[in-house]
């Protein structure tokens, strides 16, 4: 047999058709960890519960008026940390809010 050996673009390529393909018929196609507020289970996203309480309180304080960094600042006095167990940045509240409200930046 003549197999030749694939390079990285071709590897690349390979994987991002796979993805695509994934995500196309509604899998969790993979690129890190979901997104707060979501969990992959079986190739699927799903609500993380305990995130979309998070989420929902980031919403309230928002709506009221609170800053960015007012609302980053509450949740980390009331202990609730990232998703990857960090403290709560203005940029981290903003990134939340913009999925929240169907916005890419």
């Amino acid at each position: 047999m003549n197999k030749r050996k694939l390079d990285n673009h071709e590897i690349w390529e390979k994987l991002e058709k796979g993805r695509q393909h994934k995500a196309a018929v509604g899998g969790y196609a993979g690129y890190g960890s979901p997104a707060f507020g979501k969990k992959a289970v079986n190739g699927e996203l799903v609500n993380h519960p305990q995130e979309q309480q998070v989420i929902e309180l980031i919403r309230r304080h928002h709506k009221s008026g609170k800053s960015l960094q007012q609302i980053a600042n509450w949740l980390n006095q009331k202990g609730y940390k990232t998703k990857r167990g960090q403290q709560w940045q203005r940029i981290s509240i903003k990134r939340v809010l913009d999925r929240l409200y169907g916005k890419n930046s």
